[in-house]
C-alpha cells in the first residue's frame, strides 16, 4: 500500500491553468459589445448650425450630410459634389430602409445649395429627412 501512495506522489504533475476557456470569454464579450454598440454616422465637417426656436433634440442614427460655410458638402469626413449624393443616399437607404437623412447645414450657406442636397436625397427615395437646428440657449 505504501508504494502504491509514493509512486501516485511521485507520477502527480504539477496543475496548469487552461486560459483557453477565459481567452474564448473575452471574445465572446468583445463581439458583443461591437455587435450592440450604436455607431453614428457624423458629416465629418464643423459647422455653425442657425438657431430654431423649435428645434429638437433627436437620438436617431442616420446618414448626416455637412454643407460647411464654403459649400462644401461632407459624408463621412469625405468631400463629395452634390451629383454624388444621389448615389450615397441610395447605398445608405438599400442597407436602411427605415434610415433617417439629416443635412448639417452651415448658417451661411445659400438656401439654393441646402436645396439641391435636400431634392437629391427625396430623388433617391429618401422619405424621413431633416434640417439640423441649433436650439437657442434661452428658451
Amino acid at each position: 500500500m505504501i508504494n502504491v501512495r509514493a509512486r501516485l506522489r511521485r507520477e502527480r504533475k504539477p496543475a496548469q491553468v487552461d486560459m483557453a476557456p477565459m481567452l474564448d470569454m473575452v471574445f465572446i464579450l468583445l463581439i458583443f459589445f461591437l455587435v450592440t454598440t450604436t455607431f453614428v454616422r457624423e458629416s465629418g465637417v464643423e459647422v455653425n448650425r442657425p438657431a430654431a426656436l423649435t428645434a429638437e433634440e433627436t437620438r436617431q442614427s442616420g446618414l448626416r450630410l455637412g454643407i460647411n460655410a464654403a459649400g462644401h458638402i461632407y459624408v463621412d469626413g469625405q468631400k463629395i459634389d452634390v451629383r454624388s449624393i444621389r448615389a450615397v443616399t441610395e447605398r445608405f437607404l438599400a442597407q436602411n430602409p427605415d434610415g433617417s437623412i439629416v443635412i448639417v447645414a452651415d448658417q451661411k450657406v445659400t438656401t439654393g445649395l441646402t436645396v439641391k442636397v435636400l431634392d437629391q436625397c427625396r430623388l433617391a427615395g429618401a422619405q424621413r429627412i431633416a434640417v439640423a437646428a441649433e436650439a437657442p440657449s434661452n428658451r
